[in-house]
């Protein structure tokens, strides 16, 4: 297994290569434009992991840092499944010192429950509390 490393440092982030997860790979944001990519990574809390100076994974975390934060945009590349490289990402996000002690912190998942319930996340405990506007094919509307 090679020697992942993770970074909250932007500068770092290869921005082309996440659009192209994003927008072609993931099940959440095809067709999302590289300039949204950027402006949400701009505004955002990021995470890049990194093998051989190569980012294989990412992840994103909205938050106003006191209250509340929304974990956003996880992946690994395909080829690097398998290594336990997003337990090693979410490590780093819980442990971000920003994000201690929120009272709410959400995602939402098709596929990686097991994953994430390893940090205490589970099905909301009052869902019809939440409330949602959700426009899943908006990115493959503005072609």
């Amino acid at each position: 297994m090679s020697h992942m490393t993770i970074s909250s440092d932007k500068a770092e982030l290869d921005v082309p290569a996440i659009h192209h997860f994003l927008s072609t790979q993931s099940t959440w944001a095809i067709g999302i434009p590289l300039a949204t990519v950027q402006r949400a990574i701009d505004n955002s809390l990021c995470f890049g992991a990194y093998i051989d100076g190569d980012q294989v994974a990412f992840a994103r975390v909205v938050s106003d840092y006191a209250t509340f934060a929304y974990l956003v945009d996880v992946y690994v590349l395909e080829e690097h499944r398998g290594n336990g490289y997003s337990k090693r990402l979410m490590d780093a996000v819980m442990a971000h010192p920003d994000l201690q002690g929120l009272r709410r912190f959400m995602l939402a998942t098709s596929t990686a429950h097991g994953l994430y319930a390893q940090y205490g996340f589970t099905p909301p405990l009052r869902p019809a509390s939440l409330m949602e506007r959700y426009v899943p094919d908006l990115y493959q509307a503005m072609v």
